[in-house]
């Protein structure tokens, strides 16, 4: 039987392959038999796998083809698809319905009729309009000839030193492929930390793995010249007036989206500057769709439009795009939740949703919770600890965002958290979670379970967090670690803090000042929760548990003196219990 969806034969164009064009070409031929499915692509590969890119570079990704997820060849055979490329859609006639092309090999213009227009041009590296900086030594990374062009000039001039711009994932993922091939590295970040997305306490990890490689690390700076000599730059001048003298440039900034065919025929942007869509994504024009790095997203968290690049939405959002222009009905584009992850040397650091920075600028009543537990059971060798940090909305429990950091087992709990997430649960839910268990795999509390069971019992005011790099002046301070702990290494910003370890708590509670407001601190925060209880069952009325402990607090606060500046956030006071009754362990 035929489905009548399929018997119309409309003519679908679709500008931009890779992940959303080539996903929306696809579906829509197998969504519909009879359709002409033309796809133009201004460059010369059509489908290729971008997020391999920096680790061809390297090497991990020996052979060249195996970046190429499909060639024009196989569109055509197994889809019946007419694939062109070196063809770039240069303007858009909305009223006639036809796109004008440009034929970069041949110089020629032609015009090709459309029923549906599908706008997949992707997004362009941030290149700072810079002398120097068309220099031939000087590289970004967007497609499969930017990585010929670097390995070509890595073969020929053999660098021994280069300057990496930008400290997001694929400055991070190229520093460390440079490094791996025996390049001296200076990596230049303008934020204050690396991976800027992620809230500094984890990206203080990350920065320090970085340093343990021996490279070196300019944060807070950023590039103002180019020194050339001979079409080739020489070195890289930073704003804070030092010149780094290097072999190579490569730019890692960030992208921005290829929207100015969307503009000249008319399609309005968003507040995020994509191209503003509905749920099927199509733009003002009916007939037109935009989907991939161009366009905006619902984003999860928070229900507002944004830009999401990366490749997951993209794909998604490409395939639905493709049968609704096709047949004329599908899903919805699902909403992004930002799921992202990296490696940098022998740490991995994931997050997904929003981080407390992001929460706090969105306005959001956010509070989070941090843990650190094993990604398996210790008594099983090869234990590696997880720091795990949750984002949660105050009066719901609704989990906002999450971030972790290790170097074993980040993406099954960043997966799992963002799985709970796209189904709106809260940290509740993820108490309640049946996750696999064997000793080499987990532990019967899984570090998701452990942040759950955490952020539990601040909502229900069972164990309230205090936040890790909060200003301890004012309060009585307990830190139950041994006092061999305690002696190598101090709990930060807090000389005035009493050390009682939690085995000795129950016979020298008489030592504190039980009218006091309270913090309690150990390493990781798991024995200050035993502690907080036991304050709170014996008369203490206003208790914080640190979250994290001193292990995090050391990366929260960098660097600390006795007059400690830093970011001092004011403790949120003890919620109601939920009325639901659900409480944490």
């Amino acid at each position: 039987m035929t489905d009548s969806t399929t018997a119309a034969s409309p003519t679908l164009v679709v500008v931009g392959g890779v992940a959303g064009g080539a996903s929306a070409v696809t579906r829509a031929r197998r969504m519909n038999e009879h359709a002409t499915i033309i796809m133009f692509e201004k460059d010369e590969h059509v489908s290729f796998a971008n997020c391999g890119l920096p680790y061809h570079v390297g090497g991990e990704i020996a052979e060249r083809e195996s970046l190429f997820v499909a060639r024009p060849a196989l569109f055509a055979d197994r889809f019946n698809i007419d694939v062109r490329t070196r063809h770039e859609v240069v303007d858009i006639d909305r009223s006639r319905r036809e796109v004008t092309v440009l034929n970069h090999t041949t110089g020629e213009h032609f015009r090709q009729a459309y029923d549906k227009l599908i706008l997949a041009p992707g997004a362009a590296p941030i290149v700072p309009p810079l002398a120097g900086i068309s220099a031939s030594n000087v590289f970004s990374v967007r497609n499969v000839t930017d990585t010929d062009r670097i390995n070509a000039f890595m073969t020929r001039a053999q660098p021994g030193r280069a300057v990496v711009v930008g400290a997001g994932y694929i400055g991070l993922e190229m520093m460390e492929q440079l490094h791996s091939r025996g390049v001296a590295v200076t990596l230049v970040e303008l934020q204050p930390q690396v991976l800027p997305l992620m809230d500094p306490e984890l990206a203080h990890m990350l920065e320090e793995e970085i340093a343990a490689h021996d490279i070196d690390l300019r944060l807070g700076d950023g590039i103002s010249a180019l020194v050339s000599a001979e079409g080739l730059a020489t070195g890289v001048v930073l704003g804070s007036g030092e010149t780094i003298d290097t072999d190579m440039v490569i730019l890692g900034i960030g992208v921005r989206p290829s929207v100015q065919l969307a503009e000249q025929a008319g399609l309005s942007l968003g507040d995020s500057g994509g191209i503003h869509v509905n749920a099927h994504g199509q733009t003002d024009d009916p007939d037109i769709y935009a989907v991939g790095d161009a366009c905006e997203y619902t984003f999860g968290p928070t229900g507002k439009q944004m830009r999401v690049a990366l490749a997951g939405p993209a794909n998604r959002a490409g395939r639905l795009a493709g049968e609704h222009a096709v047949t004329g009905s599908s899903a919805p584009v699902p909403r992004a939740w930002g799921t992202a992850i990296v490696r940098v040397f022998g740490l991995a650091a994931g997050m997904v949703g929003l981080t407390m920075s992001m929460a706090r600028r969105s306005g959001l009543d956010a509070r989070c919770c941090v843990v650190r537990a094993n990604h398996h059971v210790g008594y099983y060798p090869g234990a590696q600890p997880v720091t795990l940090k949750l984002v949660y909305e105050a009066g719901t429990g609704r989990i906002l965002g999450a971030q972790a950091v290790g170097r074993e087992g980040i993406d099954k709990r960043i997966d799992v958290i963002a799985t709970a997430m796209h189904f709106g649960a809260t940290v509740h839910d993820l108490t309640a979670l049946d996750l696999a268990y064997a000793p080499s795999f987990g532990a019967a509390k899984d570090p998701v379970h452990m942040a759950g069971f955490v952020a539990a019992n601040d909502l229900a005011g069972t164990a309230v967090i205090m936040p890790i790099d909060s200003d301890l002046d004012g309060y009585q301070v307990l830190d139950v670690r041994s006092r061999d702990e305690v002696s190598g290494s101090a709990l930060y910003g807090a000389p005035h803090a009493i050390n009682i370890p939690l085995h000795e708590l129950r016979e020298r509670i008489a030592e504190l000042d039980s009218a006091q407001p309270t913090v309690v601190s150990c390493a990781s925060g798991a024995r200050s929760y035993v502690a907080t209880r036991i304050l709170m069952q014996r008369g203490f009325n206003t208790v914080y548990n640190l979250s994290g402990g001193t292990l995090l607090r050391a990366h929260a606060i960098s660097s600390i003196s006795a007059g400690y500046s830093g970011p001092r956030p004011a403790p949120a006071p003890i919620p109601a219990p939920p009325v639901t009754g659900r409480r944490g362990d």
